[in-house]
Formats: C-alpha cells, structure tokens, sequence
C-alpha cells in the first residue's frame, strides 16, 4: 500500500505557502463535468485478509474465454521463468537508469534487449523502447523527416492496410508537425498494399514510405518492393514489424537492394501478457548513420579505467539530457520493465524457439482457415500469403456472430467493418501456437452454429 507522509498540518502549511484555500483549488482549470465524483462500488476501509478474500471471490468471477483475437495484440505462451526473474526486486523496481552508471545491471540488461533487437530486425542500433508499438511508428516517422534532408515535402506514404490505430497516434502526433500523411489504396482481392499505387508518385518530392509487415489483415506485403521503390525516389522506407513473424520472415534489414532505413513495432508479442491492454512497449531500430537521429535512450558497452567492461547511457538527445527545443523526442520513455521481460523470453527461445513459434502460429491459421471455409458462406476474404491472422467474410452480420460466439466463451474475432466499411461483414481472426487442434475445432463448429442460429432468433 502507499504511504503518505503528510499529516493534515503538514498540507495546510503547504497549502498556506501557496496561497490556496483547498487541494481542489489546484483543479479549478478542470471542467465540473470531467471530474471523478464519489468512488461507487468501494467498500468502506477492510483488513488485510478481508481485501484478500474480497479479491480472490472476484477473481473467480473471470472467465478463461477461448481467444482468437488478434489485430495488434497477441496470446503467446510466455514461459513461467519470464516473469519469475522480471519481477525479482532488482528488476521490478528499477524503472529506469537516470542515474545511470550506478545501475550497470539494468543497463547490461537494456544493453542485452538492443542487441537482440538490432539482431531480429537486420539493423544497427536500436533504442531502449517506446511505450507502444503505434507511438513507436510515429516517432520513426520523425526520424525519418528530420534525417532525409533532401527531401523538402514532409510527405509520407502510409497504407491504409496498416493497423487503423497505429494511422490514428501517427496522424495525432504528426498533425502539429506539418507532416502530410498519403494513403496508399489496397489491392481488394488480395488484400495487399496496391504497388501500383506508387506509380502515381513517381518522381515526386516523398519523405518515406511506411511498410507494414503483415499489414492489418494477417497479409504478407511486397516490401522488396516497396522497399525498392522507396529508395529509388529517394524516399527513407520505414517498416512496422511483428517481431514473431521475424523468426520466419526476411528482417527489415534486408528488404529489397538495401534494406529499410528504420524498423518498428510492438514487443507485446515478445513475452509480455495480454494484461487487459498493458503496459506494452515498442521498440525501433536503425541503421548506423542515423543513429544520432534516434530517439529514446541508447546504451553503450565500454571499459573503465581499469580495463573492465562496463554500460553507461550514450548519445541521449532527450528533453531530460539536453535543451528541450533541439531534443529528438520530448514523449519517449523505457518501458523498462517490459524491455527486461522481452529480453529474457528471447533469451530463453534463442533463434530457433522463436522460429518455431512462428511457424506453429502459421501452422495454426492455415488450419483455423480451413476449418473456417467448412462453414456454409464463409470464406477467406483475401487470396495472398499471411501469417497468423486472416480476414473471414460472414454469410450473417459479424457483429451478431461475434456476440453469439462470446456467449459460448470464445473472442471469435474483430469486427473489420467498424474499420473499413467496404469489407461488409469479416472479422479478422488469429491463432497463434496457443491454440491446439481440439480449440480450432471448437472454434469453427460454435461458428457453424452461430451463422446457422441467425435466423432463429436468440
């Protein structure tokens, strides 16, 4: 529990000093309607072991629903020693290295993350984290304007294939910026970046291009390519990544002749649980030249006066560091404790574990998309190679499908029609290697049942 050290005379000496009557008087710039009245729902002050019991009743009360949820966060196994050595006292309370050389195991351990992440992606450097995937992509989306210094357009390509709430934070983050976001259509059948999109920007003034890898829909991209494209207009391609799909396919790093500029994306997938929605992190990474660019912190392995190898933070071009204005980031964090939680499942999967994940994952959804196209009326909405998630069109409306699947205890999917209304009734569905043959057979026929009961009524 928090201890509060203040006495009730020490707040009103405070208070006195500043010549303010009442701690509200502090959020008077607050509008009435947005402020938190009576907590409901609290019970008056309990002992230790009645929070205890009171806890645990509602905790019986979670249900373990059968998950086939995807769209940008996802179910993995995570073994049990993760977060065994994550939430040991050395870890769990170091949030971040301010003072920096005095904790040379937290920073061997960040040390440690940008090395693996730098491995996984085919770039040089990458940086401490971010505190998601989408702020991640945006933030490289600034690096990538402030290091393409012939390009005097600030305009970049992003696809409207790329997940709708990382174009969301990029467009909020960029808009004061004076950034011009382009979209790039989709191929409808195949679900893709449409590359020939591009052609009607041949030879303008482009910054860079985004390139999703997979894009929102599960899809593979050409980011060959793309990648290719963008270098010959002399734009900086950026690449937002799974980071297990990387265990399969082609990194960033090496995307067409010379490989992409810079590399996003979100962590979550590298040991860090569900959690209701976080706390995740996102990484990014680099090539070398840039490196002076990169935003977030980066940490250096050096020796000391005697000859022994040490860690101490370098290059920190951060609000806290230097003066804000000529900061490369005044909203990036280390998400720390996440970071040393990733580094550790990659630890212990190596290269080979995490190219076996992913390819059970896409074991998985090839299975799932079979099964599925049993169904009467469904099919797969888009023809080209995915990973482990795929767009299913509905012979009934998704929304009332997805609702009948929960109340048998299964996230059957997201609704893709809230985001792109074109596709009508699909849902995007994902089965990573959690999911065995028995689920993905529970899966199909409770959908079975679901399209086959629209029509009688609940």
């Amino acid at each position: 529990m928090p201890f509060i050290p203040h006495t009730e005379a020490d707040t009103d000496a405070m208070l006195d000093t500043i010549g303010v009557a009442g701690i509200d008087d502090l959020f008077e710039e607050i509008p009435g309607e947005l402020r938190l009245g009576a907590l409901e729902g609290i019970p008056g002050a309990l002992t230790e072991s009645e929070v205890g019991r009171l806890m645990r009743r509602r905790a019986a009360r979670d249900e373990m629903a059968l998950n086939f949820l995807g769209a940008g966060a996802y179910e993995h196994h995570i073994p049990a020693a993760v977060w065994e050595l994550a939430t040991r006292g050395e870890f769990y309370s170091a949030y971040t290295p301010y003072q920096a050389e005095a904790s040379q195991g937290t920073l061997q351990v960040i040390y440690e993350y940008q090395t693996m992440m730098a491995s996984l992606t085919g770039l040089d450097v990458s940086n401490a984290s971010h505190y998601d995937g989408a702020s991640a992509l945006a933030e490289a989306v600034l690096m990538a304007v402030r290091c393409n210094r012939r390009s005097k357009s600030r305009r970049v390509l992003v696809p409207r294939a790329l997940h709708p709430h990382y174009r969301a934070v990029l467009e909020t983050i960029t808009s004061t910026q004076g950034i011009d976001l382009v979209d790039l259509p989709y191929d409808p059948s195949g679900g893709q970046t449409d590359t020939g999109a591009l052609g009607d920007h041949a030879g303008e003034d482009i910054t860079a291009v985004v390139i999703s890898q997979p894009n929102v829909f599960g899809v593979l991209e050409p980011v060959d390519e793309m990648t290719d494209w963008a270098a010959d207009n002399g734009a900086l391609a950026v690449g937002v990544v799974n980071p297990v799909a990387l265990g399969l396919l082609k990194p960033p790093g090496e995307w067409g002749r010379e490989g992409a500029s810079i590399a996003c994306g979100e962590g979550q997938p590298l040991g860090v649980p569900l959690s209701s929605g976080g706390p995740y992190f996102g990484f990014l990474t680099c090539r070398q030249a840039l490196v002076r660019q990169l935003p977030g912190r980066l940490v250096g392995r050096t020796v000391d006066v005697d000859g022994k190898p040490g860690f101490t933070l370098t290059l920190q071009a951060r609000e806290q560091h230097i003066r804000r204005s000529r900061a490369t980031s005044n909203i990036c964090t280390n998400q720390g404790l996440m970071v040393t939680a990733a580094t550790i499942y990659m630890s212990l999967l190596g290269p080979e574990g995490l190219r076996r994940v992913a390819a059970r994952c896409h074991a998985r959804t090839a299975a799932l998309a079979a099964g599925a196209q049993s169904v009467g009326g469904v099919s797969v909405a888009f023809a080209s190679p995915r990973f482990h998630e795929l767009a299913l069109r509905l012979p009934a409306p998704a929304k009332e499908v997805l609702g009948r699947l929960r109340a048998q205890g299964i996230l059957g999917g997201v609704d893709l029609g809230s985001w792109y209304p074109e596709l009508g009734d699909a849902v995007l569905v994902c089965a990573t290697e959690t999911k065995t043959g028995q689920d993905i057979h529970r899966y199909v026929e409770a959908l079975r049942g679901a399209i086959g009961g629209i029509g009688d009524g609940p």
